[in-house]
């Protein structure tokens, strides 16, 4: 897209829907992508929402019928509306500059002809096969057998999905704008939403052990519209970072610096005990507040100014004890939902795998087996006039439920993530959106340069992000691939975003490359630290501009071996 002429919002969304063929373990049409855009002529950022409300039909009491006490993560009943094609066209449609057909080109053709299959992917689906053969022959039908590394897995059905769209798109009149837009009404409004209504009719069996039907109908795609909304934003020591509204996790990143301007980084030194014990508590503070009060904000009143207002940091910042880790949740406002956090001590003393000690299609597998779900992947860009952008694809994961017949992709399961205590914020309810951990994020660095960057990773993205952030703002570091490539660590001790939403009271997950001794001394002051892998924290990429020099930079995390780098001249 950049080599023709494209901007950096055309190359997203060709990217966007590359990965939903190349990643299905990861992201799909049927799944979610929040999206911050720098419009470079107005210097400002513009948040597409790209997360789906809960259906019509997805009420608490509804729920209780059911005797559900927590969603399930697969099967049926856990569906949004499938908001990541809508945020695609609306970021196509109002910031760049080509056709639905075009950005969708790429991704039809690999779903047509096939792609080479690779290790870390071929472990994932090994893992699910056999559910796929004895529960999901629509989803056998794809991908079983399962093709060697390096033989081609194409999806047909997907691909004629593309098709449909840009048939759509050529057949309507009017503006680009317009045009775009009857593309993406062929699924909000046409027969795939009938064809998805129709197939989540039947009950399928999920974590709960019983088998459910879906909530999710063709009346709630029509009644579906994204939003461009005001980003959230904090300046810190001399940069300002741009995250998604409390829909999203993404306000987690800007507490996390609101209590931290309070301590002298720098002076304890990069990657030190004292650095990362400070980065560890104010962590567990700003993610307890996540859990109180963070919600769909159409539907709650979420206290953000006050929740990164100075005042409100420097009365949690004592807190925070210099020599002692806290095992405590203490959210500063709101209310955890009733019995939070589920706590759960039998793996926070569990012993670590060790994934070095095992091949790539073992170590893809160990992962996705440790996280009891599937995860998210990421894509920047920047072009030559200094437009970037960062989005999050998630959600509609094979892993977690079935293919819809004759479209190629399945629903999501994100309304696991909202609760079932009606007095809480993140309670679920009709056309609200859960509070989800998908955290794109755009900056401006001290030294001018523009950068957009992210991570796959659940919970932890707000905490290797932040990582790599600290790295350029408070030590120095000007290469973007040496604040990437640097071990981090991340805590589990809030509940997990995900099913069944325990907490790790403690517990940090730390690369094994950070220093014996600085993991040690931790040790020594009250945390639980879970040594993993060398390089087995997440995929940070990161994109930049520097209006300056007009220099475009970008770096990508070599862990897992799947993300890449690529500037064009």
């Amino acid at each position: 897209m950049l080599a023709g002429g494209g901007n950096a919002a055309d190359a997203a969304c060709a990217m966007g829907f590359a990965l939903q063929v190349l990643e299905p373990t990861q992201n799909g049409p049927g799944g979610e992508c929040p999206i911050l855009y720098h419009e470079a002529a107005t210097e400002k950022v513009h948040a597409i929402s790209g997360q789906g409300p809960a259906p019509a039909a997805a009420t608490l009491a509804a729920m209780r019928e059911r005797g559900i006490a927590l969603i399930p993560p697969d099967g049926f009943l856990a569906a949004t509306v499938p908001a990541a094609l809508d945020a695609w066209c609306l970021l196509l449609e109002r910031f760049g500059t080509r056709s639905l057909e075009e950005v969708l080109a790429p991704a039809r053709d690999l779903a047509a002809r096939g792609f080479p299959m690779y290790p870390f992917l071929r472990g994932l689906l090994a893992f699910v096969l056999p559910r796929f053969g004895a529960e999901w022959p629509t989803s056998a039908a794809i991908y079983s057998p399962l093709p060697a590394d390096g033989e081609p897995l194409a999806n047909a059905a997907l691909a004629g999905f593309f098709d449909e769209l840009a048939r759509a798109e050529r057949d309507a009149g009017g503006s680009r704008e317009a045009r775009i837009r009857a593309g993406r009404d062929r699924l909000y409004r046409g027969p795939a939403a009938e064809r998805i209504g129709s197939f989540l009719r039947t009950p399928i069996r999920d974590a709960t052990g019983e088998a459910h039907a879906g909530l999710l109908s063709a009346q709630d795609f029509a009644d579906y519209s994204g939003s461009i909304e005001e980003p959230v934003a904090r300046d810190y020591r001399g940069a300002r970072v741009w995250k998604c509204p409390p829909w999203s996790q993404g306000p987690v990143f800007l507490q996390q610096l609101a209590l931290l301007e309070g301590f002298d980084l720098a002076a304890s030194g990069r990657g030190s005990t004292d650095a990362l014990h400070l980065w560890i508590e104010v962590a567990k503070l700003a993610f307890a507040d996540r859990e109180a009060c963070y919600a769909d904000p159409r539907f709650a009143d979420v206290p953000l100014a006050r929740l990164l207002s100075p005042d409100y940091a420097a009365l949690r910042r004592r807190l925070v004890d210099p020599k002692q880790a806290s095992l405590e949740l203490r959210p500063g406002m709101g209310k955890l939902p009733v019995g939070w956090p589920l706590v759960d001590p039998a793996a926070a003393q569990a012993a670590p795998v060790e994934p070095q000690a095992l091949g790539a299609e073992q170590r893809a597998a160990a992962a996705r087996k440790s996280l009891g779900r599937s995860d998210t992947t990421q894509c920047v860009a920047v072009d030559r006039s200094g437009n970037l952008v960062s989005a999050t694809p998630s959600g509609g994961w094979i892993l977690t439920s079935p293919v819809v017949p004759g479209l190629g992709f399945p629903v999501g399961t994100r309304a696991q993530m909202f609760v079932l205590d009606p007095a809480h914020p993140n309670a679920l309810a009709p056309g609200k959106r859960p509070r989800t951990t998908l955290s794109p994020s755009l900056a401006r660095l001290p030294d001018g340069r523009r950068v957009a960057f992210g991570t796959p990773g659940g919970d932890q993205q707000d905490q290797w992000t932040l990582h790599f952030f600290l790295d350029c703002v408070d030590f120095g570091v000007r290469d973007l691939q040496e604040a990437i490539d640097a071990p981090t660590l991340h805590i589990e001790h809030a509940p997990s975003s995900f099913y069944p939403r325990r907490a790790q009271p403690g517990v940090v997950a730390a690369e094994e490359r950070i220093a014996p001794q600085v993991l040690a001394e931790l040790e020594t002051r009250g945390h639980r630290v879970r040594r993993a892998d060398a390089w087995s924290h997440g995929r940070v990429m990161a994109a930049a501009f520097d209006p300056a020099t007009g220099l475009c930079e970008a770096a990508a995390s070599p862990r897992f071996q799947i993300a890449a780098a690529l500037a064009i001249d």
